[in-house]
């Protein structure tokens, strides 16, 4: 409710402006607040380790509807995301989501996918970061799916590091499956970030794609990735 408030005059003020540094100044507050009134704290940890000025590819595992905001607000820095193109489908948030460099992937089409790919690249060689959920939807609370690899091309392709994230709890305050939202406290591991200049060869990819993963299952304590369930077509 408070979102779908303030959003369509920021939109109306912020175009009208053009100023889309108060629309997104404005978007960071509603998602913060967001967790807020719904009781959510954010415990972030490994700031430290970044660089203020170099944009990055932020990498993060997938529990909850809660994991997006942390990764949008919570990084200290001008974020964009890349996620399902349902996110579109909000009413009036989803119209602002293209302010805020919110890019939606249409994974049904391969040639738009790859498109949109090709724009956050264009985006994050400009400086602004990117936040990915790569296993590409949410996993069952305690598990993880493998890791798509567009958010590592993109990396790759402009040349930026990637940051591993581990977020916890999220699937205890709203999991998959669960029906429920609970008040709590997530917590944001940011770990090292990984170079990426090394990579030339699908081989080099499949193996920062694993190293990756691998550091954040082991924050997580996730033993082994959950194979994907294959999808049910109609005959």
């Amino acid at each position: 409710m408070l979102l779908l408030l303030f959003t369509p005059p920021v939109l109306l003020i912020g175009g009208l402006a053009k100023r889309q540094d108060w629309i997104y100044w404005w978007a960071n507050w509603g998602a913060r607040n967001w967790l807020r009134l719904s009781g959510v704290k954010v415990n972030v940890t490994g700031r430290e380790l970044l660089d203020a000025k170099q944009a990055y590819v932020f990498v993060a595992n997938h529990w909850s509807y809660y994991d997006a905001v942390p990764l949008f607000a919570y990084t200290g820095r001008r974020m964009g995301m890349v996620g399902k193109k349902e996110l579109l489908k909000a009413p009036i948030l989803g119209y602002g989501m293209g302010f805020v460099n919110v890019i939606a992937i249409d994974r049904s089409n391969r040639e738009r996918a790859v498109e949109s790919i090709q724009e956050a690249t264009r985006r994050l060689r400009s400086g602004i970061s990117f936040g990915v959920c790569p296993e590409g939807t949410r996993a069952r609370p305690g598990e993880m799916l493998p890791f798509k690899k567009g958010a590592f091309h993109m990396a790759v392709q402009a040349g930026v590091p990637v940051v591993p994230m581990a977020i916890k709890h999220s699937d205890e305050l709203m999991g998959r499956g669960t029906g429920e939202a609970w008040p709590g406290t997530i917590e944001m591991v940011m770990l090292p970030p990984v170079g990426t200049s090394w990579v030339s060869s699908d081989d080099d990819l499949r193996k920062l794609v694993e190293q990756v993963q691998g550091a954040i299952m082991k924050v997580l304590g996730v033993e082994k990735i959950t194979p994907r369930q294959p999808r049910v077509t109609g005959r």
